[in-house]
């Protein structure tokens, strides 16, 4: 069962926005040294905001291998954070995926995860799940500019992110604003360079980038010489290269490195709800799916998102994690809250 919810209006996002100031929740699902998938039973809902075909395949080869049988609600990160805070201790959710992490920060902050299963912690690298160990990364995806080989010279590439806002660039790339992928981006760059100069970076791109709905779009622009360059995910590149390559012929990636904020990796994050009432199945889902099996499913289909399950590979065609200098950032500091406040300011919300 897939239920899709609409769109909440600003005034019930504020809302719930405001809600992540509360104090983080606390709880375990499984004894220390034990695993939550040595036995359980039952039906559960899981609210996704990850891409449905993705989640999908991991739903389909866990029910097969546990007989568990899993309903969908579909949505948006901040959907289906701000459908669980509303909801709270009365959720029906059981387990939540989303795209970024931000998301999941507002629900950890409202106190409405309980700590991930020891097996999980050992699925998956510290770097790719937050401190508290409230939830854990599930997936990731690359900042990258991608930008136009006719229109830019290798050399004449910002160096970080930050040079967009640099007078040069004015009017030649665009992004995604609106979308969970860029602020998440944003969170980055907060935590990583401080609220002024993350309020001056965002003035400059309101005045100088142009705006695009979707990141796909912007990649799109960029390859019809609309833009030369753009921030965007690497993996509507790679998806694209992968197919016709129609949309990104004429494009190509350039990683900032260096431990940039344009460097940024973003964890897709996944939690067991503290109101679950099936926590142990929940549990073993969330240990599925950070697991080698599940992980490896992440090189099929068409998501291409980077494994960061232990000892499993990215798929051919991806610069591996390790060769992307991420800047390290604590996915359990991020500030949502203070994104949408600053971009919204800045008049790009």
């Amino acid at each position: 069962m897939k239920i899709r919810f609409p769109k909440l209006p600003a005034a019930a996002i504020a809302a719930a926005a405001a809600l992540t100031l509360s104090a983080c929740g606390s709880g375990s699902s499984a004894p220390e040294g034990s695993s939550a998938a040595e036995g359980s039973a039952g039906e559960l809902t899981i609210y996704n905001a990850q891409h449905e075909s993705m989640t999908q395949a991991w739903i389909d080869e866990f029910t097969a291998e546990t007989g568990i049988k899993v309903n969908v609600r579909q949505g948006s990160d901040t959907e289906m954070s701000n459908q669980i805070i509303q909801e709270g201790d009365a959720s029906p959710a059981d387990v939540f995926i989303t795209e970024n992490s931000p998301a999941m920060t507002q629900v950890e902050n409202a106190g409405l995860f309980t700590e991930v299963s020891p097996a999980v912690q050992e699925n998956v690298p510290e770097q790719y799940r937050p401190s508290s160990n409230m939830w854990t990364g599930v997936a990731a995806r690359s900042t990258v500019f991608v930008y136009n080989k006719d229109a830019v010279k290798e050399g004449d590439l910002p160096a970080s992110i930050m040079d967009l806002a640099k007078p040069e660039w004015a009017g030649k790339w665009g992004a995604a604003p609106g979308g969970a992928d860029f602020q998440a981006i944003v969170s980055a760059m907060l935590e990583l360079k401080g609220e002024q100069a993350t309020a001056d970076w965002l003035k400059a791109m309101k005045e100088n980038a142009k705006i695009y709905p979707k990141n796909g779009a912007a990649m799109k622009a960029v390859n019809a010489g609309e833009v030369d360059g753009a921030v965007i995910y690497h993996y509507y590149y790679a998806a694209d290269q992968a197919k016709t390559g129609e949309n990104s012929g004429n494009v190509a990636p350039h990683y900032f490195k260096n431990e940039d904020p344009g460097a940024f990796v973003s964890i897709s994050g996944g939690g067991v709800l503290k109101s679950s009432d099936n926590q142990e199945a929940a549990m073993q889902f969330l240990e599925f799916i950070t697991g080698k099996e599940g992980q490896e499913l992440l090189g099929t289909g068409e998501d291409y998102e980077y494994p960061v399950g232990k000892d499993v590979a990215p798929r051919e065609g991806l610069v591996p994690l390790d060769e992307l200098q991420a800047p390290p950032v604590d996915a359990a500091k991020l500030n949502s809250q203070k994104v949408v406040e600053l971009m919204t300011n800045a008049g790009l919300l």
